[in-house]
């Protein structure tokens, strides 16, 4: 169990206290390998594994023998639906198949744990901002996230207790800016991101589905 404290910013940038985050990671020795498995296992699971190519039985046409075995002087041919000719079936090519990894959801919620621990010093704390939005204003989150020290280029994720309309519509506009809720934490987005902007009612609701 390690317990971390993150300072609070508002919306004008300045500090107005402390939130902690008391969670339960996995050990220095497995940390790496728990993350690593949990990071595979989302990456494999989104494939569709739609990709098919069709073999030379599948191919259409092909049922005539190109020529005569003997006496042409050329190489014996039976198909021209061969692998070897253009427009022939595919040797080896891809099929439709499942790419799913297994993993139980304990470690999963030790890995995503892990991984938010890994990236504390990347973590960002604010009050909660849903009230500066009565309407969709990007200029106005743009302005936030400079005031809470974030540089232009930076890859944000930008994680809310619940989904908010208006900050969702200005958010969705800006470059390299990801805007998830607590409940859809995922691996990927917490190690992709360079900066990671948590308001204060979604650390609440991290500590109460993730603390235990």
């Amino acid at each position: 169990m390690i317990m971390v404290d993150c300072a609070i910013k508002d919306w004008s940038g300045e500090e107005v206290g402390s939130a902690s985050l008391d969670l339960r990671v996995a050990s220095e020795k497995s940390a790496t390998h728990v993350v690593h498995r949990a990071l595979i296992r989302q990456m494999a699971n989104a494939r569709q594994g739609t990709a098919s190519t069709k073999t030379r039985a599948e191919v259409r046409g092909g049922g005539r023998k190109p020529w005569r075995q003997k006496g042409t002087g050329r190489a014996r041919a039976g198909s021209n639906r061969s692998p070897l000719w253009r427009g022939g079936g595919v040797i080896f090519g891809p099929k439709p198949r499942d790419y799913s990894v297994k993993m139980n959801r304990k470690e999963r919620r030790l890995a995503l744990r892990t991984a938010i621990q890994s990236r504390i010093e990347d973590i960002i704390v604010v009050q909660d901002f849903a009230d500066k939005f009565p309407r969709p204003k990007t200029k106005d989150l743009v302005g936030a996230l400079k005031t809470w020290g974030i540089q232009a280029e930076s890859k944000v994720l930008l994680i809310l207790a619940e989904r908010e309309e208006t900050v969702y519509l200005s958010s969705r506009n800006v470059a390299k800016l990801r805007l998830i809720s607590a409940s859809n934490l995922n691996v990927f987005d917490l190690l992709a991101a360079d900066r990671i902007v948590i308001t204060l009612s979604a650390v609440t609701k991290i500590q109460e589905v993730y603390g235990d």
